[in-house]
């Protein structure tokens, strides 16, 4: 986006929240010549995005890694000067484990490992050839992700692939997730192509991008956000809690708190790139269905804690030689799955020493994180004996906690998007975006900041083009 020629100010741009959709946003508001104001109620920017490092010891306790999966991230990134930061995850890192009968099982990654592995029995290998000739549902058909795999699939695949990549990745339940929602590539994949497989084969690779390769940086992803505050600098407003929302003759009025000294200001638009909870308890005023926004409330957000442990390499009788392990809900363990950190990328644990990353809670069991940081750790210690021999305890660890981690695209979802898209009709210069709206991986949290920011510039700015 080329800056607007005008001798006048640039309008300003409130956008409230400094997670990654925020700073993004803002990022691309900056350089479209406008002059974004980012409020943040906490005393940092990045939102989820964050790290603990200490002794030659890296956490990152929200987010590990970014798929450059479209050419959009991989410039993203380049434009920022991350580029030669990128640190891609090595091929010892390829190998990825689902347990099964209580043992790592590695997941095929060919045709001839699909045919010899131990993951799915002989009846499900030959279930799934008969997966092209199923009927498609109707498009506007709600089904749930654990409906659409069975049907598709078969119920060993839902078991023990899609069940545990879905606690993997949303901390859900694949009997309470949306298909369409949740899923809405492979929801497309059944409608355009009648086939999972046949669409999937269709598909690849025909962006033009990059093959999906999954990067960090050597201080971890926090890197990304922290660059983007610094290139915003004075125009990102930390301990700044937004108290209400008005649209005006003017403008729009955002009045705000910060310190304990009240403050109104006016802007020409308001980007709302909120986590929900925060959305619903905002205060619209002169906004027509502005109470609408309240019934983001209702989105489920189940606790997950990120426990990191740090072992000398001779504790740990497994070769780490992968990405990690999920665990698929019918093995009744008690955790969502591990991440090996420091297999993943260089940088995350001491010469001679092992970082391992477990996920627990979610919607399976989010009791499991009340339980205080020594009883938490003991269940993850028990866990980590057992799959991959870690034997004494850990030299290193740190819990993150997240009461409310992840949005879950539930079934019925579409009330909720719905009721933003209904808001943002009625009160033009209001765009909403997030990961509440736009999809909860951070290619599309940056996705989602790059489309609000070209919207707002279209509204405000019209010669403002891209």
């Amino acid at each position: 986006m080329e800056p607007p020629r005008s001798t006048l100010p640039p309008p300003r741009i409130a956008v409230l929240g400094a997670g990654i959709t925020g700073l993004t946003a803002a990022w691309h508001l900056q350089r479209a010549g406008l002059a974004p104001v980012v409020f943040e109620q906490s005393a940092r920017a990045g939102g989820a995005i964050g790290a603990v490092r200490r002794d030659g010891w890296l956490h990152e306790g929200g987010p590990n890694s970014l798929l450059e999966g479209s050419a959009e991230v991989a410039t993203f990134i380049d434009e920022l000067g991350l580029g030669p930061r990128r640190l891609y995850a090595g091929p010892e890192a390829k190998q990825r484990y689902i347990v099964r009968d209580g043992r790592l099982v590695a997941m095929p990654a060919s045709p001839g490992a699909f045919v010899t592995t131990k993951l799915f029995s002989w009846r499900a290998k030959l279930a799934l050839l008969g997966e092209p000739w199923r009927r498609r549902s109707p498009a506007d058909a709600e089904e749930s992700v654990a409906e659409f795999v069975v049907r598709r699939l078969g119920r060993e695949f839902l078991d023990y692939a899609i069940n545990p990549f879905v606690g993997g990745v949303y901390a859900g339940d694949p009997v309470r997730l949306s298909v369409r929602h949740a899923f809405p590539k492979l929801h497309a994949l059944e409608q355009e192509h009648g086939s999972l497989i046949l669409g999937a084969l269709a598909r690849r690779n025909t962006s033009g991008g990059p093959k999906g390769r999954i990067f960090s940086f050597p201080d971890g992803l926090e890197e990304l956000p922290l660059t983007l505050a610094r290139a915003l600098g004075e125009a990102v407003r930390l301990n700044h809690r937004v108290l209400s929302v008005g649209r005006t003759a003017d403008g729009w009025r955002i009045e705000g708190e910060s310190a304990g000294v009240r403050s109104a200001e006016t802007f020409a638009a308001v980007v709302c790139a909120l986590p929900a909870g925060a959305l619903a308890g905002l205060t619209f005023a002169n906004v027509p269905g502005g109470e609408r926004l309240a019934l983001l409330r209702e989105i489920e957000h189940p606790p997950v804690a990120s426990v990191f442990t740090g072992y000398t390499r001779a504790q740990v009788a497994h070769p780490l030689d992968g990405f990690g392990v999920l665990v698929p809900q019918v093995e009744h363990r008690r955790m969502l799955g591990t991440l090996f950190s420091s297999t993943l990328f260089p940088g995350r644990a001491p010469a001679g020493h092992v970082g391992l990353t477990t996920f627990v809670g979610g919607m399976r069991d989010p009791q499991l994180t009340q339980l205080d940081d020594p009883a938490l750790l003991r269940v993850v210690q028990g866990e980590l004996e057992h799959f991959f021999g870690a034997k004494g305890a850990p030299v290193f660890t740190h819990v993150q906690r997240w009461p409310r981690a992840i949005p879950q695209y539930t079934l019925g979802y579409q009330r909720f998007k719905d009721a933003v898209d209904a808001v943002q009709a009625a009160a033009p210069g209001l765009l909403i975006g997030g990961n509440a709206r736009d999809g909860i991986s951070l290619a599309n949290c940056i996705e989602s900041g790059r489309r609000l920011a070209e919207a707002v510039a279209q509204q405000v700015a019209p010669t403002v083009s891209r």
